[in-house]
């Protein structure tokens, strides 16, 4: 492992932490905005797992005040069940591709989020079978790469849900999604020795981000915070597919 390759670790797992921090979410979107030129993919998906279920249990003291188990079942079903069909993905990814594949990602995800407040609210649409399927497709994407966000998140958006609410559902979701995913990797030994000393890495450089991140949820506007993150973010993919698509003519 080379110093380079530690410090842009360090530098993701730091920029992810604080922005899963303070949003509840986004942390591989972060982290792979950095950890996609210089990281493995099969390694980068095991780092974002684990600093998202990291963080994730770090920022369980935000989610008491929309907590609701009924209300998050179904999230978690359908993305059980989808896990192990983005593992089986995952060793069939070309490092090209995959950057591609994360660069389109937040091109599409992070406009869309920008203008969720536009979109028409789905209050009771396709009822707990639609929250699963939400979770299905997180679940898979968290097998694939570690990035159980995009879908959930917006179906939470969809759904008119407040705050702390969207928040509640997608941390405690998230953190049992990526508990299983991590599982799913030692199983198929997608985990190795060297990513371990990854993890070594990633885990102490998001503790202080991370708990400034959950301090400034409380104080500042969460539009303000969520417009620039995602303008930065959609900066961030449209770099990936670029680089990725000269890389392929």
């Amino acid at each position: 492992m080379t110093w380079a390759l530690a410090g842009a670790v360090a530098l993701g797992a730091a920029a992810g932490g604080f922005i899963q921090g303070l949003s509840g979410f986004a942390f591989g979107l972060t982290a792979l905005a950095i950890w996609a030129w210089t990281v493995d993919p099969r390694a980068a998906g095991a780092l974002v797992v684990f600093g998202t279920f990291v963080g994730q249990l770090m920022a369980l003291g935000t989610v008491r005040r929309g907590f609701n188990a009924l209300r998050v079942l179904p999230f978690i079903i359908g993305g059980v069940v989808g896990v192990p069909l983005g593992v089986l993905f995952l060793r069939h990814i070309d490092p090209a591709d995959f950057k591609l594949a994360v660069g389109i990602i937040l091109l599409i995800w992070c406009p869309m989020m920008l203008v969720a407040r536009a979109l028409p609210h789905i209050a009771t649409g396709g009822g707990k079978w639609a929250d699963g399927a939400a979770g299905w497709v997180g679940g898979v994407m968290a097998g694939l790469a570690g990035l159980n966000g995009p879908a959930p998140i917006l179906w939470c958006t969809l759904r008119g849900w407040g705050r702390d609410v969207q928040r509640a559902v997608f941390q405690i979701y998230s953190l049992v999604i990526q508990g299983v995913t991590l599982a799913a990797y030692v199983a198929s030994g997608t985990i190795h020795g060297d990513t371990i000393l990854l993890f070594a890495i990633v885990a102490p450089a998001m503790v202080i981000p991370t708990l400034i991140g959950a301090r400034l949820y409380h104080r500042f506007s969460d539009a303000g915070f969520r417009r620039l993150v995602l303008l930065l973010l959609t900066a961030s993919g449209a770099i990936l597919a670029g680089s990725s698509l000269v890389q392929s003519l």
